[in-house]
Order: structure tokens, then C-alpha cells, then sequence
């Protein structure tokens, strides 16, 4: 029985094969699905040097994990990777996104990332991934610095599925920042958060999802693609963006819901949360035509302080009661696990999303990040549902010894299976300790 690693892999590869083959020349002895795979077979196992130790495995056994793992038949050159990739867009492998998120729908595997009876949470943030002040390409943006040089730069609109007491997130399209035509300004989070709702609103509408975002996003044209793409928001706001809802707020009473937590540790005090929503809608501008929203906030202090230690605020389209007031701000501080548990996975941990494995002319850079949001995703659907890769996650308090150990192994070791390779990781019994190869000369 296939591992669920492998059974991604091969739905993977058949989005490879769907795209369409941009060459036209004679040199097409590795087919396009491989050289595709070879890139993100990298991602995978999260190691900028995996091509290169696999074909040095290979000139010497004549097999090698890339084959036997990730199922390619011939592995091209890494030139020869960015060269072909580079004239592909990367909304073209988009697909291997949508490939995790159906395999979590097909096995109900989505209730973590749920709310309020099988809605979902969505957070959009941006992210920049490349800089430099020497490479570039015509679809980087640019920024003067204060020392008067141009700074060269990706960015990357993430849409992500997160949830309420784990660490568990799931990558959706993306919505790359870059020079769009007709237009003579420099492309934004916000525009680029535009295009996002018009390319993907409807495609996950039936997720019922409820949007989070920070104050960028807490504007009304904003707000009201949310809600013409069948959503609901929870977004932060600040009082100096928002003049007018605040003027509102100050002349209002407000329902207030108080308790006390416990602090743990020896002499910490306890905190007090002071919950106060509206009980009806306010404008979220000033003007005609103004939507009309909810607001919430949350005031922790220290009991017996007489000022708050933290200080919460959202606007939300969601009715707002003493019964759900709680979990409304939970779910909009559920926002910062895009930066948690995703952009600082991406960047710090492993995935070296700010690498620079190729940058290219025409968006290869984006194409290698997209490929990267892929493996992560996968790495979240096995996390979910792939016994042996989570007793071989298991094995290690740090994900990155994790895939350490997987690039060290497939580096100096053949295994013909995903199964073959997760097995001694995640049961120490079954670690070769007595293998005469592993001795040393007599």
C-alpha cells in the first residue's frame, strides 16, 4: 500500500504533466515532469544540496533517491532545471496547492483549521522573499535605500489555513507581487490582495471561510470583496486608521464580559481579560455608502492594575453576543500563526524560502517559491495523515533534525521507498547498528 507521501508525489507529478512543454527545440531528453520534479524533489527534503549528493550517489550505485523516491527517470542539471522552469508561470504548478488542500477534504481531515461548525480560517499576509542590490529581473520590485542604492526584491501574497490550539497550517494559492500591465505604479499588498479574491474568491467559497488580516485589510472596498466572495472577516485595526469608527466608539456604551486566568509559574499575577463588542453596527468610514461593521476588543491586564499589558481590536461582518465575543478574538489572533508557524517555517527553519536557488528573467524565483509552498503543504497533509511519517517526525523535538536526518540517510544510503526510508526513523529497532557495511576497515 502506497505511503501518503507517495500518493502526493504522483498527483504532483500528474500536474507536471498537464502543463503545457514550452520547448520547441531537439533538446527534450528529459521530459518536462522531471525536470519539474527535480526542483521540487529539493523542497521536499529541504536541501538546497539534494540534486547534487543524489547524482553523485547515482554515478556510483546507478540508482538514487531521486528515482526511487520521487519516481524521475532521468535527472537533468540544475542549469538545465532553472533554464526550463524559468519559461513556465507560476501559476502553472498552482495545482500541486490545490492537490494537499482536496486531500485533506477527502480524508475530513480539515477540522483543526475549523470554526463555528465547519467554517474555516484563512489568513492573508504578505511577505517579501528575494533581496538583493545586484540581482534582478523585470519582475522585482524596487526600493532607494537611505545610502541612495536601488534594493531589488519579491514579494508574495500568502493565503493560509490555520486554526485554534496546534501549529498546523495549509498553504493556498498565492498572489505574487509584481509589475502588472497598464500600470505605472509599483505593485502593492493591497492590489495584490485584489487580485487574490478575484482569482480564488469563488474558488474557495465552499470552504465558508472567515477571513483574517491586519489593518491593511480592514478597509471597506476590502471588506466588501470578502463579502462578495460568500466570506466573512475578522480583521485588525488601529485607532489612527480609523478615525471615524473610533469617534462612534467613544460615544457609545458597550456590553463588557471580564474574567480571571491563572498565570503559571511562582509569584506572576494573574491576568484579567475585559472583553467589549458593539451590540450594533457602526460605519467603517466616514461618508455615504459606508459599510457597516462590528467591533470587538480585548484589554489584558495584570489584576489589581489599573492599565491594560495588552490591548486587542477588530472589525468583523460576524454577529457579535456575549456567547461567541471569545472566541470572535481568538480566532482573530489565530492571525499571527501566518507569520508563526508559516513565514517564519519558510524563512528560519528549513526551507530556505529566502534562498536564492535561481532567479532567472521571466519569474523563475516565483516558480521556485511556489514549488516550496508545495512541499510545505505536503509536509502538512503527511503531518495529518501519514502514520509512518509522523512517527518519524516523532523521533525529533525539531522538524529540521527531521529532514537532516532524511537528507543525511538518502545521501549515503538506497532506500526504493518512502516506507523503507521512514521505517527506522520512526521505530530505532529497525537502525542497521550490526550491518557489516557500516564497520570500519579491519
Amino acid at each position: 500500500m502506497k505511503l501518503m507521501a507517495d500518493q502526493l508525489i504522483g498527483r504532483l507529478r500528474q500536474c507536471f504533466q498537464d502543463i503545457a512543454d514550452p520547448r520547441n527545440g531537439s533538446n527534450t531528453q528529459y521530459t518536462f515532469d522531471d525536470i519539474a520534479m527535480g526542483a521540487f524533489s529539493a523542497f521536499f527534503i529541504q536541501s538546497p544540496s539534494f540534486l547534487e549528493h543524489q547524482r553523485v550517489f547515482h554515478q556510483a550505485h546507478g540508482k538514487s533517491a531521486c528515482g526511487s523516491l520521487f519516481d524521475i527517470a532521468r535527472l537533468p542539471t540544475d542549469t538545465h532545471i532553472r533554464t526550463q522552469l524559468d519559461r513556465i508561470g507560476c501559476r502553472d504548478v498552482y495545482p500541486g496547492l490545490d492537490v494537499a488542500l482536496q486531500t485533506m477534504q477527502r480524508y475530513q481531515a480539515l477540522g483543526p483549521f475549523q470554526a463555528f461548525g465547519g467554517r474555516h480560517l484563512i489568513a492573508l499576509d504578505g511577505s517579501e522573499f528575494h533581496n538583493s542590490y545586484n540581482i534582478h529581473c523585470p519582475q522585482c520590485t524596487t526600493r532607494v535605500r537611505s545610502c541612495g542604492e536601488t534594493e531589488y526584491y519579491h514579494s508574495v501574497l500568502c493565503a493560509t489555513m490555520v486554526g485554534r490550539g496546534h501549529r498546523h497550517t495549509l498553504m493556498l494559492r498565492p498572489e505574487f507581487l509584481s509589475p502588472q500591465d497598464g500600470d505605472s505604479k509599483q505593485d502593492c499588498e493591497t492590489k495584490a490582495a485584489y487580485r487574490w479574491f478575484e482569482r480564488n474568491g469563488e474558488r474557495y467559497a465552499d470552504l465558508h471561510p472567515i477571513y483574517l488580516g491586519d489593518d491593511l485589510y480592514a478597509k471597506q472596498p476590502m471588506c466588501e470583496r470578502v463579502i462578495a466572495a460568500g466570506g466573512d472577516f475578522i480583521f485588525t485595526v488601529r485607532t489612527a486608521d480609523h478615525k471615524t469608527l473610533f469617534d462612534y466608539l467613544n460615544g457609545i456604551d458597550w456590553p463588557t464580559r471580564a474574567r480571571i486566568t491563572k498565570t503559571p509559574g511562582r509569584n506572576k499575577p494573574n491576568k484579567r481579560h475585559r472583553y467589549r463588542w458593539t451590540d450594533r453596527r457602526l460605519p467603517i468610514r466616514d461618508g455615504k455608502g459606508a459599510l457597516d461593521v462590528n467591533y470587538v476588543e480585548l484589554r489584558i491586564s495584570d489584576v489589581g492594575a489599573t492599565e491594560s499589558t495588552a490591548v486587542f481590536r477588530f472589525i468583523t461582518s460576524l454577529e457579535v453576543d456575549e456567547s461567541n465575543v471569545e472566541a470572535i478574538v481568538a480566532y482573530g489572533r489565530t492571525r499571527w500563526k501566518i507569520e508563526n508557524e508559516g513565514f517564519n517555517l519558510l524563512k528560519n527553519n528549513g526551507y530556505h524560502a529566502e534562498h536564492n536557488f535561481g532567479h532567472g528573467e521571466r519569474g523563475l524565483t516565483d516558480t521556485l517559491l511556489t514549488l516550496n509552498l508545495i512541499a510545505f503543504a505536503f509536509h502538512s497533509v503527511c503531518d495529518h495523515l501519514c502514520g509512518p511519517w509522523q512517527g518519524a517526525r516523532a523521533q525529533y523535538s525539531r522538524r529540521r533534525r527531521f529532514f537532516l536526518a532524511i537528507d543525511l540517510l538518502t545521501e549515503w544510503q538506497y532506500f526504493d521507498s518512502w516506507h523503507a526510508l521512514l521505517g527506522p526513523i520512526a521505530d530505532p529497532r529497525l537502525r542497521p547498528i550490526n550491518d557489516p557495511r557500516l564497520r570500519g576497515p579491519p
